[in-house]
């Protein structure tokens, strides 16, 4: 679904990706590691539209999209979470839902005039799509709560749900599980295998922690200094030692030293 072909962005003099190349097929999970500084999320960034590339391309289904904005990324399918969720804080999370398509009848002020009932309409089935969507993600519960009330997990599990609220092809997790508890982090994780099997999402995540992405990704592709280093199996990817060497400075021979 995605390929992205010897893609540099540059600040300056640092070269934050550098020359990297990697395909996400469709229907996969695909995780994203490395160490701190290694271009994952400029990465990502290049790819969503929210940083122009300094060189290469970026493809989706063989679509050449390099350089578009996020708001016609959107509305091919392309959607992407933040390492901090951003919500409309004052909103309820089913307000927040029913925020997310485009294009509704209420943006125009003609419509607001002369055409409530279509509004009216419109609005009744984006108020059941959200509710759908909450109790898909186990958080109805939440839905009059104002967003900014919620906590990191939660928070984390309504910007998935947004995904929800339009035909996404492809979602780019940037560290969902970042100051997650593990019981919200495995419903997160349930959410994501759900909607991936059920649904057909293709998923592309960033994340530090080795056993959630161990649980739900494959293949692993490894970064390191802006270059991707390494493809596989988590147990591939745990046993290279081109890996263990970018993450831990060692060889193969001084692991158990080191673990």
């Amino acid at each position: 679904m995605i390929r992205v072909e010897t893609l540099h962005r540059h600040f300056g003099g640092f070269r934050a990706v550098d020359g990297a190349s990697l395909e996400i097929e469709t229907g996969s999970i695909t995780g994203l590691v490395g160490p701190n500084g290694a271009g994952k999320t400029t990465l990502f960034n290049v790819i969503a539209g929210a940083l122009p590339p300094t060189s290469g391309r970026v493809f989706m289904d063989d679509e050449d999209i390099t350089g578009l904005p996020p708001h016609a990324l959107f509305h091919k399918g392309l959607l992407r979470t933040f390492q901090v969720a951003h919500e409309f804080a004052s909103m309820t999370c089913r307000e927040n839902l029913m925020m997310v398509p485009g294009g509704q009848s209420g943006e125009s002020l003609w419509n607001a005039w002369f055409h409530r009932a279509r509004i009216a309409q419109e609005e009744a089935s984006l108020l059941k799509r959200a509710d759908e969507v909450l109790d898909f993600l186990t958080i109805s519960h939440l839905k009059d709560e104002r967003a900014g009330n919620l906590s990191g997990g939660q928070k984390k599990l309504l910007e998935l749900g947004r995904t929800m609220m339009v035909d996404a092809k492809i979602v780019f997790l940037d560290e969902v599980g970042a100051g997650v508890n593990r019981t919200l982090l495995n419903t997160i994780g349930d959410a994501i295998l759900r909607l991936n099997k059920e649904r057909g999402y293709t998923f592309c995540m960033i994340e530090h922690d080795m056993d959630f992405i161990g649980r739900l990704c494959d293949p692993v592709i490894v970064m390191a200094e802006g270059k991707v280093l390494s493809k596989g199996t988590i147990d591939e990817i745990k046993a290279d030692e081109a890996v263990i060497e970018a993450y831990l400075g060692t060889g193969l021979k001084n692991k158990e030293a080191v673990s």
